[in-house]
């Protein structure tokens, strides 16, 4: 694995950062805004929005170590966790199954649409029932004709309030387990399509998240991706996509965090110096970098083996799990170290640990990717 970055990739990132902090950063505002199409479609005027979309379909064309490059940057200058991962969201869980996965004809009418940010992009898979028992669903397809009809409820819809374009998994064989599950791409104009209100959450407040119902939604069969029974296959490829770059994201945030925690810790002084000269705050800024680097390792040589085509798999499991478990842990280095500050929403400090804190739910939890790097080791 090569170390250094080629000259594409580093000026890519540079203008990454540099196009979300002159665009998108909020000047004088330690809260991002709510979720709004205008700040998504800057994210698609820049190519966030179809970096690892082939360039047949308006894409960049990027691999997965150069795509998850990008995102760090642009997570860095946006500031901004939420608009970033409801971007991500959108393009690996729903624009790269259907640039993969659909008919020509369906990949020409939805794609290059959805990379310019015309189009806003979700996935449907989470159900009240089934959530890490990911297959566990309930929401049915039964094939009528030309079509099929739709019946059921998700939850946890990232971007689903919003959506256009809703990538829905449901049950076509109940007798054939998680090989009777397909995929639909769904528009949000076709009858039988009701979507939610935005859940109230914790963190990632520029992210619409909530339910979306299937009442006798008739979805042409032209809109199945790949084959019938095939979703597994699917969603197992989209989650590669996702696990392996979107958490990139918080390497742009931990590092912004870390930058702004030395800052504090060098100007803030107590008994006539700066703590930052205090070993109980320095030790604790020296763990916020060991973890930032350590999982910026691990999570770009599993980008790097998943565009060797080797199998990434455990690389995956352990990049997502030391991301996230890393975020959460230096968020709460940054509140402590900030102190009385660190609490006041005013300051922003406490959003970072806000935002950490779903990286530990979302694209498999911290105990399923536990679970999935034990059977690879045999366990």
């Amino acid at each position: 694995m090569d170390f250094d970055w080629s000259d594409t990739d580093e000026q890519l990132y540079q203008a990454a950062r540099a196009f979300a902090e002159s665009r998108l950063r909020v000047v004088g505002s330690c809260t991002p805004p709510p979720f709004s199409l205008e700040r998504f479609r800057l994210c698609g005027e820049f190519g966030l929005l179809g970096l690892s979309v082939p360039k047949d379909l308006d894409g960049m064309g990027l691999g997965a170590l150069s795509t998850a490059h990008v995102i760090e940057g642009f997570a860095h200058g946006a500031r901004d966790p939420g608009l970033v991962f409801a971007a991500c969201a959108h393009l690996f869980a729903c624009v790269m199954p259907i640039a993969e996965h659909g008919r020509d004809a369906l990949k020409a009418h939805l794609v290059p649409r959805l990379c310019r940010g015309e189009l806003v992009g979700s996935n449907a898979i989470t159900e009240a029932e089934a959530g890490s028992d990911v297959f566990a669903l309930k929401t049915q397809a039964t094939r009528d004709g030309d079509s099929y009809v739709l019946n059921g409820t998700k939850t946890y819809v990232t971007n689903g309030p919003l959506a256009d374009v809703i990538l829905v998994y449901a049950v076509t064989n109940p007798k054939h387990g998680y090989l009777g599950i397909s995929a639909f791409a769904v528009e949000s104009t076709m009858p039988g399509v009701v979507r939610g209100e935005p859940f109230q959450k914790i963190g990632l407040h520029d992210s619409a998240i909530g339910q979306i119902y299937f009442q006798d939604c008739r979805v042409p069969a032209a809109n199945l991706l790949g084959t019938e029974g095939g979703g597994a296959a699917v969603f197992n490829a989209s989650m590669h996509w996702e696990r392996a770059c979107l958490f990139a994201l918080y390497l742009g945030a931990m590092d912004d965090e870390l930058a702004t925690t030395i800052d504090y810790a060098r100007l803030r002084k107590q008994a006539g110096k700066s703590i930052g000269k205090y070993e109980a705050v320095s030790h604790r800024i020296v763990d916020m970098k060991l973890r930032l680097e350590a999982a910026r390792l691990l999570l770009y040589r599993a980008c790097w083996r998943f565009d060797a085509g080797k199998d990434a798999h455990l690389d995956i499991s352990l990049s997502k799990l030391a991301v996230s478990e890393a975020a959460v842990s230096s968020a709460m280095d940054a509140v402590r170290i900030h102190g009385g500050l660190g609490v006041i929403a005013e300051v922003g400090i406490e959003s970072h640990l806000r935002d950490a804190i779903p990286g530990l739910i979302f694209s498999g939890t911290s105990e399923i990717q536990r679970n999935l790097v034990a059977a690879r080791l045999g366990l």
